[in-house]
């Protein structure tokens, strides 16, 4: 336990030294961004110790993996993140522990958040995830809605009880035009960020930038960053 705690510092430490050198690159103040470790296939051992290390946004992507580790945790002061993509089936569970949903994607979702957080008498915050390698009418292979879809769907959430509009996520697409280019992509994100907030103005949450590109989400204006591998390690294989 104490080797995985100075593993899991050390590795802490690379990751706040990468996104402050990559504030001060960008002219920002460090207090602008905040790290969400996505703690994806690991225990809740190392939630207890990324707390105790100072972490206070966790993120999952599975409710089967989430769900028990967010229930064993609960004593902790964390703010659970859920960034994968949400089957309406799975939203009773995932309302119940998740602070904010960064992949909401479309309209079923939306009502399905709305009226769960309703009867847990929870608010649940919400970003639009955002599909770049989308046509304008179709989602992305990996979820999120066309940048032209956008608008509706934050209008959708700024409406629905007991739900919070906090702003954007996407992932950096693997193909079409921002393949291989995570700056250009993540500052789309930003522009369609600026376009949020003049009908939105709370709304100014930015999502973007992982373990591999979270400098260039920085640069861009990015928020918040979603780093697992950094620090974390490499994930164990899943059978």
């Amino acid at each position: 336990m104490t080797d995985r705690k100075g593993e899991l510092a050390a590795n802490l430490a690379k990751v706040e030294n990468r996104i402050a050198a990559a504030c001060a690159a960008a002219g920002r103040d460090r207090a602008e961004v905040t790290l969400i470790v996505v703690t994806k296939t690991y225990p809740a051992s190392d939630v207890r110790i990324l707390s105790e290390l100072g972490v206070r946004h966790v993120a999952e992507n599975r409710d089967q993996d989430a769900a028990p580790k967010a229930a064993a945790c609960s004593d902790l002061p964390l703010t659970w993140h859920f960034v994968g993509q949400l089957q309406t089936n799975k939203v009773r569970s995932v309302v119940g522990y998740a602070d904010l949903v960064q992949s909401v994607d479309r309209s079923k979702l939306v009502t399905a958040l709305s009226k769960e957080a309703v009867r847990q008498e929870r608010e649940v915050g919400c970003l639009i995830q955002v599909a770049l390698d989308a046509g304008e009418s179709r989602r992305g292979e990996r979820g999120g809605v066309a940048p032209g879809g956008v608008e509706e769907l934050a209008d959708l959430v700024a409406k629905a009880p007991g739900l919070r509009l906090d702003g954007l996520m996407t992932v950096a697409p693997l193909t079409g035009e921002y393949a291989g280019r995570q700056q250009a992509a993540f500052e789309r994100l930003m522009d369609l960020s600026t376009d949020l907030r003049r009908a939105h103005p709370a709304a100014n949450m930015v999502s973007a930038g992982m373990s591999a590109d979270l400098e260039e989400a920085v640069a861009a204006g990015a928020t918040h960053v979603r780093v697992g591998t950094a620090v974390l390690g490499v994930r164990p294989r899943l059978g």
